[in-house]
């Protein structure tokens, strides 16, 4: 029985080798993993980046009883995206005279976003799909619509749902693996795919002053480049790490501190500091501070129990004096420490670091996943 492979390999003029099929990320079982975006190059300017500078831990278990007590709430929309790599086979190419072994990727890619309203969280919206990476030398046309055109042949054919087919690029670089470069094609996909999702809610009025958005993780995207990524899109969204590198932890002073947040009290936050990227589109600034959910004594680093916040500058007057409001800060800070998670979730080491709904997102969107075995069976 012919296989999805094959056939690409066929429509490809490429050679399978039927190589072994093994899974490239384990993400959805990692609980030491440092965040993928914290590999990422930084600038932190000089100086504090919040409107009323300090050099202490600002204590926020007063604001968010008061904030409980009330009932009040302004953190409405959850994002997170989950990505499973494998490598599923090996092709061969003929390029010049030389023939190369290029390694061939499939994911499966899911982004979703929960809302909560009268204190249920209910889907708003997802979606999931099966990615193909192969190498740049595959489109032996060239042609813009080969791929396209190869998707609509295989679904057709296979009555499969490939959404599509990525390619990374074949340029010799010894230093790089061919794998980590179709793996991080394949996170800049769902990076996309998280983009897109917050413009549209942008797009439908649905996130101001009180329904922020919480993004499972750092803001610092790695797709700059893509066309149409707007800054002002996050004006009310905060990106929350649960995993950070403590070894990028810097006080108002630019100097490394991970003592800063190592010792921070509970309920407490740090100053904030901005990061600025060389690859920020128009000199986008984001401004970065760390909470304490819970206290440190009672668990295993001095880190567990601490996530790492973000928030893009976006107003003029954010964007003119450097600065993010202290009152927003302290804001967001005590309603984020509301969510921590009442109870630790079987083996998941996280849990210290998790908040609820964040929790309750992920899950929802890895039960969308299907199993390693079914998946790999398509091919």
């Amino acid at each position: 029985m012919e296989k999805i492979l094959q056939f690409i390999a066929e429509e490809t003029d490429g050679k399978s080798y039927r190589a072994s099929k093994v899974e490239l990320d384990a993400e959805l079982d990692s609980t030491t993993r440092i965040e993928y975006e914290d590999a990422a190059e930084e600038i932190i300017l000089r100086g504090n980046g919040e409107t009323r500078p300090t050099k202490n831990p600002v204590p926020l278990e007063s604001q968010a009883k008061n904030f409980s007590a009330n009932g009040m709430q302004i953190l409405s929309y959850f994002l997170d995206g989950t990505r499973r790599v494998y490598k599923v086979d090996e092709f061969a190419y003929q390029t010049g005279s030389r023939k190369m072994i290029y390694p061939i990727l499939a994911a499966q890619v899911v982004t979703g976003c929960c809302r909560r309203a009268e204190k249920k969280l209910r889907p708003e919206k997802f979606s999931d799909e099966i990615i193909l990476v192969l190498p740049e030398v595959s489109n032996y046309s060239g042609h813009d619509g080969f791929f396209p055109a190869l998707i609509t042949k295989i679904n057709a054919r296979f009555k499969t749902k490939l959404s599509a087919i990525l390619t990374y690029s074949t340029d010799h670089k010894p230093a790089e693996k061919f794998e980590d470069r179709a793996v991080a094609v394949v996170m800049k996909h769902m990076h996309d795919a998280e983009i897109n999702l917050v413009a549209e809610l942008v797009r439908r009025g649905r996130l101001d002053q009180k329904n922020y958005l919480v993004k499972d993780g750092s803001l610092e995207y790695r797709v700059w480049e893509k066309r149409g990524f707007n800054p002002k899109n996050y004006k009310f969204v905060v990106g929350v790490s649960k995993k950070f590198n403590p070894a990028r932890i810097k006080d108002s002073a630019d100097k490394i501190n991970p003592g800063l947040v190592a010792e921070l009290p509970k309920f407490h936050r740090t100053p904030v500091t901005i990061c600025e990227r060389r690859d920020f589109p128009d000199g986008a600034r984001i401004a970065v501070w760390y909470v304490r959910l819970r206290d440190g004594k009672f668990s295993d680093s001095p880190f567990d129990g601490v996530v790492k916040v973000e928030k893009f500058l976006v107003t003029d007057a954010e964007v003119s004096s450097g600065k993010i409001d202290s009152d927003e800060v302290n804001l967001l800070s005590a309603y984020l420490i509301n969510e921590r998670n009442p109870v630790c979730y079987g083996s998941d080491g996280r849990w210290a670091n998790h908040i609820y709904p964040i929790f309750l997102t992920e899950s929802f969107i890895k039960a969308r996943s299907i199993s390693s075995e079914t998946f790999l069976n398509l091919f």
